[in-house]
């Protein structure tokens, strides 16, 4: 299902109900206070990104949207607000890719598109597709930031967290989540940012962009052994961001025991005390027991779990939370899931601490605890 005209807004966030309000921040200005209203981001150049174009059995599909699109339209949305996401300009891509990737990919997908690796395909429909992706989570932070929303979600395709700086990988031509965290940062004002990837393949073009920096916290729960074999549990960033990057590679067959461990234990705890004034999800449900990529065996109770740890997280810090949506492959489970969180992200359900595994948290923990109280 397409978005709606009923639903869809061409003249981005100015005209939002503002429902959060303000509370004292230490050393003057303020920080929101949660308030139940989401921004739900999308755009209808999402299902024309086809990679089957060019490599038919590719698993990255337009019905994988469709499934979500279907699955909000019959739950009323769930109290959000669906926005219709601009397009990313080129200074706003060029905050973390290089002016001769933003070429390549325009080109290449001008020209008919085609192949960019083994995995990684593009049709004419592509770029278009890509800058409105980008371009909603610029959106989505400029609305988290303004005040006039205190979470949202982008569902948008293609995803962001593979694509590096001059390079184009895993299904990713722009990191999306990226854009957004330097947008923050540079343009809006934001001092630290916090991303969680919690996709079940390791964010490493996420990684790498910010692996250098102090200013942004990123947090991973991947699968070990898997596309693209970055993110070692003994890789802490570096320079003077040493201590920056958080990698917790899990094994295969981890359910909730071991991903809301890491998360309640290792990654909240940093977290709390790198105190975020923006919270950002690469949220890729890949880890989700169905999904045909990865071998993970999480539930969408699972992710709802995971989205009212980091609400709370949130709430705790005064800073507003947004997410993007990266992989995910079997339809059903993904909209399941996206459902799940996006409810979570409105309220619904609350927190449930779970006792430590017994191997991965306490392994995970020995080498976080270098540089954060745990």
């Amino acid at each position: 299902m397409r978005p709606s005209s009923a639903h869809a807004h061409t003249s981005g966030v100015a005209n939002y109900a503002l429902r959060t309000h303000c509370r004292a921040r230490p050393g003057g200005g303020s920080r929101l206070v949660w308030a139940p209203l989401v921004l739900y981001l999308h755009h209808s150049s999402s299902f024309e990104h086809d990679p089957r174009a060019h490599a038919p059995e590719h698993p990255d599909s337009p019905e994988r949207l469709e499934a979500v699109e279907a699955a909000m339209t019959a739950a009323g949305w769930l109290g959000c607000e669906p926005v219709e996401a601009p397009a990313a300009t080129a200074s706003e891509l060029e905050l973390v890719h290089t002016p001769k990737h933003v070429r390549t990919i325009a080109e290449l997908c001008a020209g008919g598109g085609g192949k960019i690796d083994a995995d990684t395909f593009v049709s004419q429909a592509s770029y278009g597709a890509a800058l409105h992706a980008a371009g909603a989570s610029c959106e989505m932070v400029r609305a988290l930031i303004k005040g006039t929303a205190n979470s949202a979600f982008c569902a948008v395709r293609p995803a962001g967290h593979h694509a590096q700086r001059d390079l184009a990988m895993g299904f990713c031509l722009f990191n999306n989540i990226a854009v957004a965290a330097e947008l923050a940062i540079r343009e809006l004002g934001v001092g630290k940012v916090l991303i969680l990837d919690w996709d079940v393949h390791h964010g490493n073009g996420t990684a790498e962009i910010f692996r250098r920096r102090a200013d942004v916290l990123f947090a991973s729960i991947h699968q070990a052994g898997l596309f693209p074999g970055t993110g070692a549990l003994n890789d802490p960033g570096s320079g003077s961001g040493l201590g920056y990057t958080i990698n917790v590679p899990v094994p295969k067959g981890s359910d909730d025991e071991v991903w809301l461990s890491v998360l309640e234990h290792v990654i909240v705890p940093a977290a709390l005390e790198f105190e975020p004034e923006l919270v950002l999800i690469s949220a890729g449900f890949d880890a989700h027991r169905a999904d045909p990529l990865g071998e993970c065996v999480l539930e969408s109770r699972s992710y709802a779990q995971m989205a009212c740890q980091v609400r709370d997280l949130a709430g705790e810090v005064g800073a507003p939370v947004g997410a993007v949506l990266e992989g995910g492959y079997d339809a059903a489970a993904l909209a399941e899931c996206v459902l799940a969180t996006v409810a979570a992200l409105n309220g619904e359900g609350t927190s449930e601490s779970i006792a430590p595994d017994p191997l991965i948290t306490s392994r995970a923990a020995a080498h976080v605890g270098h540089f954060w109280a745990l």
